[in-house]
């Protein structure tokens, strides 16, 4: 049985069920704090996906976001030092903003969609983060016809 497909081992095991063999993509999210990653990670849940809050910008590790979830697909959301300040209130200065920018660099030169969320509302950004996921879905899933 070694060396099977998966619609070979769905016959070989027929109590296995297709939803267990198709696992869901793993989400990550990075970003500055106050970018909307905790209010996208709530939205993306409502429509059933798997995500991964990623504090990095808290960590000196470069990589902490791969080593600890390892995402399929990396969503780095940006925002300014200034919206920062009016979207939490946070009491810090523009060099602690910057030191984070500098914690993230890495995920963001590895992120697989990069968005701005200065000027768009949440719904919005949940809008173009789905129509993203969606697209690379179609796409991986074109890609697995196509070779089968």
């Amino acid at each position: 049985m070694l060396g099977m497909k998966c619609a070979e081992c769905m016959f070989a095991f027929p109590f296995v069920s297709q939803s267990f063999m198709e696992r869901p993509l793993i989400i990550g999210i990075v970003g500055p704090c106050a970018s909307g990653k905790t209010t996208l990670r709530a939205e993306l849940l409502k429509y059933g996906y798997e995500v991964k809050h990623i504090a990095q910008e808290h960590s000196y590790v470069a990589d902490m976001w791969k080593r600890l979830t390892n995402p399929e697909i990396l969503i780095y959301l940006d925002v300014s030092y200034s919206n920062t300040i009016k979207r939490c209130k946070l009491n810090w200065t523009i060099e602690e903003f910057e030191v984070q920018v500098m914690r993230l660099l890495h995920a963001r030169r590895n992120a697989d969609f990069y968005l701005n969320t200065d000027d768009l509302t949440p719904e919005q950004v949940r809008n173009c983060v789905i129509e993203y996921i969606s697209a690379r879905q179609n796409t991986n899933n074109s890609h697995k016809e196509n070779n089968s």
